[in-house]
């Protein structure tokens, strides 16, 4: 059985669900509990289960800091930062000791924490509001990345989250919340991390886009004067990277997108994956469209920012007619 969800009401059903089935879940964050967060995502959930969701005050170091010392005692934290652009604040906590608590207790120790935040732009934010950094997370040993696409795996791969016994960020798309709506399996679901979803299979080029961009990329697809194989890996850590090296050696072209700037993003890591594993496949170089290496600008310009299907259309069709 399936039910209609949008992704904030997925991502709301999951946290329900994990808190029932174990009560070591703590849900925390600034006005998580009677204001049900900032876009909602935990609304009503205090009323059902008020011994295991807080309210926390405006600080991002102290709430991740907080979860690392939950996560020790044997619960499991999943602390919700209003937007990911503020998670800076909390980085020295995320790379000094949520990544490292089970390397530095030689394995006597973990951080089953989730850490989520909505991510990227499109929904006309302030400044700090729309930052992409999922790179600089995949920088960081012994932290995992999921970025769902879909109401479905929201729910899949926020459930493998919290059951996870390492520390996941787990990036929300914002524009995404309540823009598109799918089918949700009302049973349990887990998505596994690290299997990437083959979105539409195709012979003449492969696309790499997640987040918000895998829905411009689609769009993209369809305009597009080619047969598009679009891949969304779901976790940006671990990586799924056998599925895009088997499909780069099928198509012979790639396509890399995403909202972040250009340098050091995912994209040149992605890039480089292939250049080692599949460069003798390779019809033409592979293509990044991304975001610029400038800071997010203020929303008069985010349109112009952000990649959008008629800039990954003209990046497909580089490649394929390079």
């Amino acid at each position: 059985m399936t039910e209609q969800l949008n992704m904030l009401e997925a991502i709301r059903s999951t946290l329900r669900a994990e808190m029932e089935r174990d009560d070591g879940v703590i849900v925390y964050g600034q006005d998580v509990g009677r204001n049900g967060g900032v876009f909602r995502a935990t609304q009503g959930l205090i009323d059902d289960y008020p011994g295991q969701i807080y309210d926390a005050p405006v600080a991002e170091s102290g709430i991740v800091g907080m979860g690392v010392g939950l996560a020790a005692h044997g619960l499991t934290p999943v602390p919700e930062i209003q937007f990911s652009g503020f998670m800076h604040q909390a980085f020295a906590q995320i790379q000094q000791h949520a990544a490292r608590l089970r390397s530095r207790s030689r394995g006597t120790m973990n951080c089953p924490m989730t850490i989520r935040a909505p991510s990227g732009g499109g929904i006309r934010a302030l400044e700090h509001h729309s930052e992409s950094f999922e790179a600089g997370y995949a920088h960081t040993p012994g932290l995992q990345i999921a970025y769902p696409s879909s109401p479905a795996d929201a729910k899949g791969l926020l459930a493998a989250s919290i059951r996870n016994p390492d520390p996941v960020i787990f990036l929300e798309p914002t524009r995404l919340y309540r823009a598109v709506s799918g089918e949700v399996p009302e049973e349990e679901h887990l998505v596994p991390f690290g299997e990437a979803n083959v979105v539409e299979e195709g012979e003449d080029i492969t696309v790499v886009a997640w987040g918000a961009m895998r829905r411009e990329t689609q769009r993209a697809a369809n305009n597009a004067d080619a047969d598009v194989e679009l891949i969304d890996p779901r976790t940006i850590v671990p990586l799924d990277e056998e599925t895009i090296l088997d499909s780069v050696r099928k198509t012979g072209r790639c396509v890399v997108v995403h909202e972040a700037p250009k340098t050091a993003g995912m994209a040149a890591e992605i890039t480089a994956r292939i250049n080692d594993e599949a460069l003798m496949y390779l019809e033409a170089p592979v293509e990044r469209v991304t975001g610029y290496d400038v800071p997010f600008p203020l929303y008069a310009r985010e349109e112009d920012y952000l990649p959008d299907p008629e800039r990954i259309r003209s990046g497909i069709e580089r490649a394929v007619e390079y």
